[in-house]
C-alpha cells in the first residue's frame, strides 16, 4: 500500500492510506532509501512510503519503502551535531515564525533558516507574529525586518495570530500548498496554525515571564489539512538552527541578493571577503545589500570554515 506520512515520533509514524485511512507503522529492519541521505531518520513527516499492513484490525503496518523525494528540509540533529536531522519532505514553502519580543528571534536564526530553505529549493517566508505588543523601539527593529528582507526578495507577512483578520494574506499564500511551519518555542505558530485550521486542537503555552523564551509544546513533528486545499507541517520548536553541509564557495549563493549581484566579481570563485573587484562588497558599500546581512553571512562562512 501507497502513503504519506503525517507524525513521525521516531520510531512511529501515522501513515495516511490513498484511501484516506491512517495507519501506525514503524520501520523493520534496515531501509533503503533511494536519496542516500545520511541523517538520524530515515523516514519523515512528508514522506511517501509503501507499507505492509500487520494488523488490519488496529491498523498496524511495516513501511518497507520511502518515495524518492523531489526536496527536504534539513537542520543539525539536535542530539548529534555531526550528522542531519531532516524536518521534513516534499515541501513547497518553508514558513519561519519569528517575533520581534517575548521571545526575541535574532536575525541570525532568521538568516540561517533562510539560507537553509534557499540551499534545498524550498521557498522561503518570513511571518513576524505579535506586531499588536511592540514598543516604539521594538516597533524600529520590526520596521527594519520589513526592509531588510523585503529588500533581499524574502516575502514578509505581519500578523496578530489570535487575530483571523491579519491571516487573510497569509492563508491565501499558503493554499494548496505543502509549508512547513518552523521557529523558536513561544513566538506562536501554534496558535497561528489554529487559527487557519479550526479544530486542529494543537497545545499552546504562554512565554516564561522570568526567561522571556517559550515552551515546547509541540514535540514532534506532524501534518495537517487545510480546510480548503493543502498541507501545513507543524515542527517542535527550535532554539538555534545549525548549518550543515554547506561549501564555502557556495554560501554567498543563498543569499537571494548576493546572487543576484556577484555576476560581477572579478573572479569566479570569489568569496566576498578580501578580494578585489568584488561586487558585493561594492553593493554593501553602495548601500543596496544591507551591511546586517552581509555581516551574517562573513558569520555563516567562518563557522562553516571552524568545521573544516
Amino acid at each position: 500500500m501507497r502513503g504519506v506520512v503525517y507524525k513521525s515520533t521516531g520510531s512511529w509514524y501515522a501513515v495516511r492510506a490513498e484511501d484516506g485511512v491512517f495507519w501506525n507503522a514503524r520501520i523493520k529492519g534496515k531501509l533503503k532509501i533511494d536519496d542516500e541521505i545520511s541523517s538520524t531518520n530515515p523516514v519523515a513527516v512528508g514522506d511517501t512510503v509503501l507499507f505492509l499492513p500487520e494488523d488490519e484490525t488496529v491498523k498496524t503496518a511495516i513501511i518497507s519503502d520511502v518515495a524518492p523525494r523531489h526536496n527536504y528540509m534539513v537542520r543539525v540533529s539536535p542530539h548529534n551535531p555531526t550528522q542531519k536531522h531532516i524536518i521534513a519532505a516534499n515541501v513547497d514553502l518553508a514558513l519561519l515564525v519569528a517575533s520581534v519580543a517575548e521571545p526575541r528571534t535574532s536575525t541570525g536564526f532568521i538568516d540561517r533558516f533562510l539560507v537553509t530553505a534557499e540551499a534545498y529549493h524550498i521557498r522561503g517566508i518570513l511571518v513576524v507574529n505579535k506586531i499588536d505588543m511592540l514598543k516604539a523601539k521594538q516597533r524600529v527593529i520590526f520596521d527594519r525586518w520589513l526592509e531588510l528582507y523585503g529588500n533581499a526578495g524574502y516575502e514578509v507577512f505581519p500578523v496578530v495570530a489570535t487575530d483571523p483578520g491579519s491571516l487573510a494574506g497569509l492563508a491565501a499564500r499558503i493554499a494548496n500548498k505543502v509549508t512547513l511551519f518552523s521557529g523558536h518555542s513561544g513566538v506562536g505558530k501554534s496558535t497561528l496554525i489554529n487559527q487557519l485550521i479550526p479544530g486542529a486542537g494543537i497545545k499552546t503555552n504562554v512565554v516564561s515571564g522570568w526567561s522571556g523564551k517559550g515552551q515546547h509544546t509541540t514535540t514532534f513533528a506532524e501534518m495537517f489539512d487545510l480546510p480548503d486545499g493543502g498541507r501545513i507541517i507543524d515542527t517542535p520548536g527550535v532554539k538555534e538552527f545549525g548549518l550543515i553541509d554547506f561549501e564555502r564557495e557556495e554560501l554567498s549563493q543563498y543569499f537571494p541578493e548576493m546572487r543576484r549581484a556577484m555576476a560581477g566579481c572579478k573572479f569566479n570563485n570569489c568569496q566576498h571577503i578580501n578580494e578585489p573587484g568584488c561586487a558585493i562588497k561594492q553593493a554593501v558599500a553602495d548601500g543596496v545589500i544591507s551591511e546586517e546581512r552581509y555581516v551574517s553571512y562573513v558569520s555563516m562562512l567562518e563557522s562553516i570554515e571552524k568545521k573544516w
